[in-house]
């Protein structure tokens, strides 16, 4: 197995804090909001493996000189060694999954995630259009789906789903703002799905000026009510003047305990508004966005994407196995992550695998093999190879369904 080397991504709603306390750092005063782990072209980690100038008779235990090589170079160059026979076949020469820890100190873009059939057709369009793939207007950077699940680490705010359109009109009419009456009416007037599609078209289409009135009245609002109205004062205050705001009242709030997780699907609205997660995704780059951002936002295929229908945001708890392994189901097959709780003293857990895994440090000083870690710290396991787990501490485990 390999230790890895992993990219810090400093994104501006990144916390200062959270991932330095983890890995046990002085924090920079730069925001830093996810640790990637994976072989994201963007990132991939790296890893170090005898360089072409090792003999191959070399004797075993015999020090080699090493040279550092990104996780893409590494599979690209022998896919079937790396992943597996059926990952390759199943899911291409590549890693199909990014894990990385995420860090949130102010609110991520509201956003949706296409389906594969969706993806696949969306970024065909663009490229038939010649649409650059760096532009600020392109919605499709692959053809990939982009299904994701977050597991706290620390107690973790965020926004997954729909609520019941009788909800959201009365969490809008308690603010007493009367440029949202039009929504609530509308919320109260139709079927489920008409007027969640009819409101969300309504708030992102509205005139910016007057949005930008409405959302400071309901800030203010919020501000002075608090409780259940203290979310939305904290997301009006990072994107004041925001569709956004109102638009995250018809989703439901959910703050999840450490161990604790959400699976994003497709076509689910949703936004990670603070905390420290696990975070697991098929390896893709499509978002599109509705709102609490300065990105483009396509309204018509926003919502073509969007499933309009209220859904309880479904917070997932661990299944345990007898071998102490807790799994977090998941309907996809790009990814599968569990948890081990290690205890000093007890046997070594065997975690050979015929898929490729990553093994995560978040807590004590466990051991993957013959690597000791700390938290934070991170090892590539190759298809088929031997490995072990074992000490104590708490180890993340991600592979894939092949």
């Amino acid at each position: 197995m390999d230790r890895l080397s992993n990219t810090v991504r400093p994104y501006a709603w990144g916390s200062t804090t959270a991932i330095p306390a983890l890995l046990g750092v002085a924090p920079t005063g730069e925001p830093q909001a996810e640790m990637w782990m994976g072989a994201h072209p963007g990132a991939p980690s790296r890893i170090s493996r005898p360089g072409p100038g090792t003999p191959p008779d070399a004797r075993p235990g015999t020090p080699q000189p090493t040279t550092e090589h990104p996780l893409t170079d590494v599979i690209a160059a022998d896919p079937v060694g790396e992943l597996g026979p059926a990952t390759v076949e199943k899911f291409g020469p590549r890693l199909p999954f990014l894990l990385k820890l995420l860090a949130a100190g102010a609110p991520l873009s509201l956003q949706v995630h296409p389906d594969l059939a969706q993806a696949q057709q969306g970024y065909a369009d663009e490229e038939r259009r010649s649409v650059p793939i760096d532009a600020p207007h392109r919605t499709y950077k692959d053809a990939n789906h982009k299904p994701e699940l977050i597991c706290a680490l620390t107690p973790f705010d965020g926004l997954c789903g729909f609520r019941r359109p009788t909800e959201a009109a009365e969490a809008m009419e308690g603010l007493g703002v009367d440029s949202l009456k039009p929504y609530a009416d509308l919320l109260r007037a139709h079927p489920e799905e008409a007027a969640l599609r009819e409101v969300l078209t309504a708030i992102l289409t509205a005139d910016p000026a007057q949005m930008a009135e409405t959302v400071t009245a309901a800030a203010a609002a919020a501000e002075r009510l608090g409780g259940a109205y203290a979310p939305y004062a904290r997301i009006a205050h990072h994107f004041p003047g925001d569709a956004g705001v109102i638009a995250a009242m018809l989703l439901n709030y959910v703050q999840l305990q450490p161990g604790e997780a959400l699976f994003l699907g497709a076509g689910v609205p949703h936004a990670y508004l603070d905390g420290l997660g696990v975070e697991i995704m098929a390896n893709s780059d499509n978002v599109l966005r509705c709102g609490l951002t300065p990105k483009h936002i396509d309204v018509p295929e926003l919502l073509r994407i969007v499933r309009f229908e209220a859904t309880d945001p479904g917070i997932l708890r661990p299944e345990a196995s007898p071998s102490g392994e807790e799994l977090y189901e998941t309907p996809v097959d790009e990814f599968r992550l569990s948890r081990f709780d290690l205890s000093a003293g007890a046997d070594p857990v065997d975690v050979t695998a015929a898929t490729p895994q990553i093994l995560l440090c978040t807590a004590g000083a466990p051991r993957a093999g013959e690597l000791g870690l700390v938290p934070g710290d991170s090892v590539f396991v190759p298809a088929g190879e031997k490995a072990e787990v074992s000490g104590a501490g708490t180890l993340f485990r991600a592979t894939v369904v092949a």
